[in-house]
């Protein structure tokens, strides 16, 4: 890249700090690691509470070496109570231990993959003189309404699009879809923006700052694939001056092992009849109210589907609460083992975007249920796009509890082995899940896009 360069290859891969972004590095750094020409190195650096958190040292993957920076941002156990104030100190605070850290480095840095919510580390290899690529953990259709959202439509004198200022029922003009202001898009409605976040609040700065800083680097990666998100892909290598690498999905192939010893509920699913099961996981971060959660549960019970429901943090209320009627509840569970168990037939979910990749390359149709971000974008790609699911928006940006009626009628709906639509979206299910396999293979297009990757992070020989 015209420097000076390190006999060998270092990549540093620094994730943000938080699960659904962690673990998309770790896969692409065992990936980076098994195919970056030798000698080549890969470190991860992560905080010291989430060493811990991912089991030390010896967690790392084949390939992979772990390095930590102290914990100078509040504890991932609090984060959610102050999601602003967190994404504030990830901001400020770990920029100048991660310097210390290269400068400690034995073998030099010879480049940088960072989450694209770390945007100091674009300046930081500048400084240095090492090439900088972002890594964007979320959709690219995500991406790409944060990077042009000054195309949309602003008050006058404003940063706020009319359609982000309006109340809680879309109006009209809310009701637009981006496509008309943005290049790629397809059903994605300003509505949907507005209830994913607040540009005037401090996050949505933050998030919209970190968008535009990605164009900065030397390619922007992504954990989508090609054949996902077509449009999007297409627009966005038509408007940005460096590579857009989709890569995925980066399917966690640990998730494949067996971890079935004393694990009740992969007996449970062993028990039951094929696609009878409904998977049910609202994410770990930012969850629905207890009260939602009751409906929810009285709702699965009410259509008479069985379920697994995982709920870290109530598991043994709820347990109590079903009894021994319809389901099981967990504390945690192998989501991809899950998945792709043949007796799993619908995911009921958030959205988060790592659990609808997950969901696409299992073959398995949707509940959708977004509750924050990127989750209403992913919902409309899931339901509205591919065709795999159906949704519940009602307490989208409302506070509204969505009653135990509609979603055990929505329940039965997706899980009607015998229905029409159960069996169109069965079909298109089927599709995306083989659309994700080609896309990984040798000469896929995600395995064309990861081969480039490794190219740029190989300085020519000087």
């Amino acid at each position: 890249m015209g420097r000076a360069v390190a006999s060998t290859i270092h990549v540093i891969a620094a994730p943000y700090p938080g699960r659904g972004h962690i673990n998309p590095m770790l896969m692409l750094s065992r990936l980076l690691a098994s195919r970056l020409p030798p000698p080549a190195a890969v470190t991860v650096v992560l905080t010291e509470e989430w060493l811990s958190l991912l089991g030390g040292a010896a967690s790392a993957p084949p390939g992979v070496n772990f390095r930590t920076v102290s914990n100078v941002i509040p504890s991932e156990k609090g984060r959610a109570a102050d999601f602003a104030g967190f994404l504030e100190a990830v901001y400020t605070k770990l920029e100048s231990p991660f310097e210390q850290l290269l400068d400690g480095l034995e073998v030099p840095a010879t480049a940088i993959v960072a989450d694209t919510f770390l945007p100091w580390a674009v300046d930081v290899g500048k400084r240095r003189g090492i090439p900088v690529c972002s890594f964007f953990t979320m959709s690219a259709t995500m991406y790409s309404a944060l990077l042009f959202f000054d195309r949309l439509p602003v008050q006058a004198g404003g940063t706020v699009p009319v359609a982000l200022a309006g109340e809680a029922e879309p109006t009209k003009a809310e009701d637009e879809l981006v496509s008309k202001y943005i290049d790629g898009h397809q059903s994605l409605r300003l509505s949907d923006l507005k209830n994913s976040f607040n540009p005037l609040e401090k996050s949505g700065q933050l998030a919209l700052n970190a968008a535009t800083q990605s164009t900065k680097a030397q390619c922007i990666i992504f954990t989508s694939a090609f054949d996902l998100e077509p449009r999007i892909i297409t627009a966005l290598r038509s408007s940005l001056t460096f590579p857009v690498l989709p890569i995925g999905p980066t399917i966690p192939c640990s998730g494949l092992q067996d971890h079935s010893e004393g694990v009740g509920y992969l007996a449970f699913l062993d028990s039951q009849p094929q696609s009878s099961v409904l998977y049910v996981s609202l994410g770990s971060f930012l969850s629905v109210s207890m009260r939602q959660m009751d409906e929810i549960v009285l709702g699965l019970q009410a259509s008479n589907a069985k379920f697994l429901l995982v709920a870290r943090d109530e598991s043994s209320r709820l347990q109590e609460m079903i009894g021994g009627r319809g389901g099981m509840v967990c504390a945690w569970c192998d989501q991809l083992k899950v998945l792709l168990h043949p007796s799993v037939g619908g995911f009921f979910t958030h959205c988060g975007w790592n659990s609808t990749m997950e969901a696409a390359f299992a073959g398995v149709p949707a509940l959708t249920f977004p509750i924050m971000f990127d989750q209403l974008v992913d919902d409309r790609l899931l339901v509205d796009d591919w065709g795999v699911g159906l949704a519940i928006r009602d307490g989208v940006g409302s506070g509204v509890v969505v009653g135990r009626e509609k979603i055990a009628d929505l329940v039965r709906r997706v899980m009607g082995l015998e229905g029409d639509e159960r069996r169109e979206m069965e079909k298109k299910s089927a599709i995306l899940s083989e659309a994700c396999k080609a896309a990984v293979q040798e000469g896929g297009s995600s395995s064309v896009n990861l081969s480039d990757l490794v190219k740029l992070l190989s300085p020519a020989k000087e």
